[in-house]
């Protein structure tokens, strides 16, 4: 979710600069309008749009993964797993994100309570197209849909051109542009871009009735009108305002300024590049929308398909893919391995995992694997035999290794000392508990590497003795392998898993991230 977030704001950092640096001086109000209030949206929707064929090949590594370990050298080792039980400790960030929306809902229905109080207050007069309300004692003047509020102290020869600017507003809806970007606030307090939207949009709107308003009179004496008032401002920031002391200059500026050229619209077409990246940013990002969303597991599906047509049936176990083995294909749209969520990619890699060490490598070739989505949403690992790939040979068979199995389905996972048994959760965590413990963390700031984060990846299996094996490193320094590899050798005896009453071999994946500071 934190990802999604940040790439919704550095969305709409990229469209409000567009709009400052190439639209915001320009007289195409209504389509300045327009852009201000679609862009927010497009940023909270392009993240969410995966396209496949911008999605980057992602190398599979056919492993069961671990928890990632989150190291940073400037401060002590983070001791992952103290005692109790991380699942039940307390989601600060939730808490106030909640609060967040609690405290701005609060202020925003105080502020509608006060314009329904000046309604029900003061005396309100019917006119064809709006309700003006007169506040006594008071100089405010500010629209709300069709309610124009009027301080009964401006004179009244200037009352008329006010009523005709907030009027303006009135027709074109203005006030449904302010009360969308509130609702943004709401929803994402913590974005600044969203106060810098409503201020710019605040602005335009202010353009556009300055721009209609003045055509029926001379610029000048508007102008002068203009200047020579300084009325009281209502801090609501969801109305339309007369008169705002900061933005005085830049609507005087906007008035003066000539038409600009029909040709300057080509500007416009400044989106099409910037869209097109943002596209293929969001479809390759790693951590993608699809591995937010929690898939659930059912029932296999099995799909088997040889000449005689496609035969389907229901395994015994619920899993988070499907599976195909056949000459053809299943149903649905190929997607790539970035589009599975966390779970479909744990459960794709174990699966690959036994199948490379399932058959043998004469047969290899004649085995292509594929992801499908089908119409129930459900992804479908297919198996497609293309027979005439087969390398032929009298003593062919296919050999099924059976001392090794799936950490995910396996009947008892091994156990750590000390944990209960088959307890895989107290495994996943004592793991990353003695690995913490055991680092140097004050080795890779002496190695000169660059700041930011350095990715290593474990891999190790647990034999049919309980003994750590077959230990795999994969760092950006060889001091930091040989230093993981020291750290994985000290791990303790286990007790191996079983399957269908036989000790097996499981094999593991530990992603490590450092953060060099």
């Amino acid at each position: 979710m934190i990802n999604y977030i940040l790439q919704v704001v550095l969305f709409q950092v990229l469209f409000l600069a567009i709009y400052d640096f190439f639209l915001s001086k320009e007289t195409f109000f209504t389509k300045n309008r327009w852009y201000l209030i679609s862009t927010p949206i497009l940023s909270f929707l392009i993240p969410l749009i995966k396209i496949p064929s911008f999605q980057k090949a992602v190398p599979q590594e056919y492993i069961v993964y671990l928890p990632e370990i989150f190291l940073s050298p400037e401060k002590a080792i983070q001791k992952v797993m103290q005692g109790s039980n991380l699942n039940d400790s307390i989601n600060y960030i939730s808490i106030l994100f909640w609060l967040g929306v609690c405290f701005f809902s609060i202020l925003f229905l105080m502020k509608l309570g006060k314009i329904i109080n000046l309604i029900k207050k003061y005396k309100a007069e019917q006119q064809d197209d709006f309700t003006l309300v007169f506040i006594p004692n008071q100089t405010k003047a500010f629209s709300f849909f069709n309610y124009i509020f009027l301080g009964k102290e401006i004179p009244f020869s200037q009352q008329e051109k006010i009523i005709q600017h907030e009027m303006v507003h009135s027709k074109q809806k203005h006030s449904i542009d302010l009360l969308f970007f509130e609702f943004l606030k709401i929803v994402m307090w913590f974005n600044p871009m969203i106060y810098l939207y409503q201020k710019r949009i605040t602005l335009l709107h202010e353009y556009i009735s300055d721009g209609i308003v003045s055509k029926k009179e001379a610029k000048e004496i508007y102008i002068n009108n203009l200047l020579s008032n300084y009325f009281q401002v209502e801090n609501i920031a969801f109305v339309n305002q007369f008169y705002k002391q900061s933005l005085i200059k830049k609507r005087i500026i906007m008035m003066t300024k000539k038409q600009s050229k029909k040709m300057n619209q080509l500007k416009y077409l400044l989106l099409v590049p910037v869209l097109a990246s943002m596209l293929i940013y969001s479809s390759c990002s790693e951590n993608s929308a699809g591995d937010i969303v929690e898939s659930k597991k059912e029932l296999q599906t099995r799909y088997f398909e040889m000449k005689e047509g496609i035969e389907t049936s229901k395994g015994e176990k619920e899993t988070y893919l499907d599976s195909y083995f056949g000459i053809g294909k299943p149903e649905g749209v190929e997607v790539a391995y970035s589009g599975l969520t966390l779970n479909e990619k744990s459960e794709y890699d174990e699966v690959m995992d036994k199948i490379q060490k399932s058959v043998k490598s004469k047969f290899s070739d004649m085995y292509t694997h594929k992801i499908f989505k089908g119409k129930n949403n459900r992804k479908v690992l297919a198996t497609i035999i293309d027979f005439s790939k087969m390398k032929r040979d009298d003593d062919t068979e296919i050999v099924t290794e059976t001392k090794e199995a799936s950490f995910m389905t396996i009947d008892k996972a091994p156990t750590f000392p000390g944990c209960e048994s088959g307890d895989k959760d107290c495994f996943s965590k004592s793991v990353q508990k003695h690995f913490s413990r055991n680092f140097d963390a004050d080795l890779p700031k002496s190695l000169g590497l660059t700041t930011g984060r350095k990715r290593v990846f474990i891999g190790f299996k647990i034999d049919t003795e309980g003994a750590i094996v077959d230990v795999q490193v994969r760092a950006p320094h060889e001091d930091i392998k040989a230093e993981v590899l020291s750290a994985m050798s000290s791990l303790p005896k286990m007790i191996p898993g079983e399957q269908d009453g036989n000790t097996v071999a499981v094999k593991y994946s530990i992603p490590f991230t450092i953060v060099v500071e």
